[in-house]
């Protein structure tokens, strides 16, 4: 058990995604001991991780050290895993040891969901962490390498067949970047080889429209773009299996492809099945409008990983409702520590964002929609501020600079994993 420091109450953070830092920056201003746990030492800018995936970016350019962000009297910050959580002893268990708190914010974010499809699960590609990223850029340009020396035509198709599940925001932004990097950069890298003439980038959705969040003109927008650079968008497309090299389809059609890469869905991470609280849909934790665990007011639970309706549907697992529910918490410890109630949260939608590759994005801000260009200038600034580090976001302006220009993506590299 770790000893409390002075007498100033202890707030334990799990998890150093959006709402965890957030929250954490925020509680510096406040009269309390503020301890940050986290299963890495970095934060990751999750909405363009799969441009590491398409080797655009590298893995250090969208992380950045927990520690060098949290450098303030009051934080702490605890490198380890969190395999336990004793609600009534207000007490963790931790890989390294146990920890004692005052008040408990709850961030750990979500994990794949593979809706029980465990062929997928083993021989498929998720998208949640910089291993999962450098995997399937090692994976795509293997299959190039690969190709370029098959002779059988079948076996050379199949290598040069990337299957993406899911038409939401990461499903069509990954679609579109594979397409770009296959058809401007890797084109000319495999000039003289017939290996390039059967590419095809498939998008599986197994509803009737991608982005479902979105306007239908901006689906219609997104929908166009996609197919203008080549990316093959089949609906009703519900996944079976997949069995290393072929995907087998709920309607019973079999696609070869050995690639398939999930994007078709999220569930809380497994911390939440131990807690022992009630939970919903996705494996999330139910929360009480302020936030609060039912039956525990000073538990806390944040971002992918609480459950709460408005207007009777769930909040979206965004990084927005993340961000905006770590400064209701902070908001609310501070009413408690005043003896005052906490306040509920509300949560303002401040729109959404998707870009499909050059020059490509879809955004909606309140009434207001648009698409092409204007758009994805948009999705650039907003992306390119909300990095974390100055050099950070210099080396993905630069990056994303020397792609538009010379068609070029910086980092093709089959690296050790």
């Amino acid at each position: 058990m770790t000893p409390m420091k002075n007498s100033q109450p202890r707030v334990v953070i799990v998890g150093a995604g959006f709402g965890g830092l957030r929250a954490a920056r925020a509680l510096r201003a406040l009269p309390v001991n503020v301890v940050v746990v986290y299963r890495h030492n970095y934060h990751l800018f999750q909405p363009l991780l799969y441009q590491v995936a398409t080797a655009g970016l590298s893995p250090d350019e969208i992380a950045y050290p927990v520690r060098a962000i949290l450098r303030h009297d009051n934080v702490e910050f605890r490198l380890a895993e969190v395999t336990g959580v004793n609600l009534a002893e207000r007490r963790l268990s931790l890989s390294t040891g146990e920890l004692d708190y005052d008040y408990l914010i709850l961030a750990f974010g979500s994990e794949m969901n593979y809706f029980n499809l465990d062929s997928v699960q083993q021989h498929g590609f998720g998208l949640k962490e910089i291993e999962d990223a450098v995997r399937i850029r090692n994976h795509v340009l293997n299959m190039f390498e690969l190709a370029a020396q098959e002779t059988d035509s079948q076996k050379r198709a199949a290598e040069l067949t990337f299957v993406v599940v899911g038409g939401g925001p990461t499903g069509v932004e990954m679609a579109g970047a594979l397409s770009e990097l296959t058809r401007l950069v890797l084109a000319k890298d495999y000039a003289h080889h017939a290996a390039m003439k059967p590419v095809r980038i498939i998008l599986l959705e197994a509803l009737e429209s991608i982005l479902a969040t979105m306007p239908p003109t901006l689906q219609s927008a997104a929908l166009r773009t996609l197919e203008r650079k080549q990316v093959e968008v089949r609906f009703g497309a519900a996944v079976q299996s997949y069995e290393s090299d072929i995907v087998t389809l709920k309607s019973g059609e079999k696609i070869p492809a050995r690639t398939l890469i999930w994007a078709a869905g999220v569930q809380a991470a497994s911390l939440a099945d131990k807690l022992g609280l009630p939970q919903a849909r996705q494996g999330r934790i139910v929360v009480s409008p302020t936030l609060q665990v039912l039956e525990h007011p000073e538990v806390f639970v944040i971002g992918d990983a609480a459950y709460l309706e408005v207007n009777g549907a769930p909040l979206p697992m965004l990084a927005p409702v993340a961000l905006q529910q770590a400064e209701s918490v902070t908001q609310n410890i501070r009413r408690l520590l005043q003896g005052q109630s906490p306040v509920e949260f509300v949560y303002s939608d401040p729109g959404s964002l998707a870009t499909i590759g050059r020059n490509a994005a879809v955004a909606r801000v309140g009434r207001l929609h648009w698409s092409g260009f204007p758009a994805w200038v948009m999705w650039l600034v907003v992306h390119i501020v909300q990095l974390i580090g100055f050099r950070n976001r210099l080396v993905v302006l630069i990056n994303w600079a020397w792609d538009y220009f010379l068609y070029e993506r910086a980092v093709r590299l089959i690296a050790p994993e």
